[in-house]
């Protein structure tokens, strides 16, 4: 299982706020996650799942922006791949809290 973050950043809206499009994002996720788990955060989103089905899905939603009359768009994706245990959201941040 995979743990991937992402941040997408529409330019060229001739405006400063990101809500419009990152609640766009946000309702292709509730509508289309395809039973991945997923956690909005302030600065980004969390994926957890299968990589190539996470990839898939970060593929649209990088489209998004541009839909919605961005001129560019840039996306940034960090991926924690760990194959010899699970990895979810929730256990890596229990791991962290056990040991403070």
């Amino acid at each position: 299982m995979a743990v991937v973050e992402i941040s997408i950043v529409p330019l060229g809206t001739g405006t400063t706020s990101l809500s419009p499009y990152v609640a766009a994002c946000e309702k292709e996720l509730r509508e289309n996650s395809e039973g991945l788990n997923y956690e909005l955060t302030a600065m980004g989103t969390i994926i957890e799942g299968d990589l190539n089905q996470i990839l898939k899905l970060v593929r649209r939603l990088h489209e998004i922006p541009f839909k919605n009359g961005a001129h560019r768009v840039s996306t940034m994706i960090k991926i924690d791949d760990r194959r010899d245990k699970e990895g979810t959201i929730d256990q890596k941040v229990k791991s962290v809290e056990d040991k403070l």
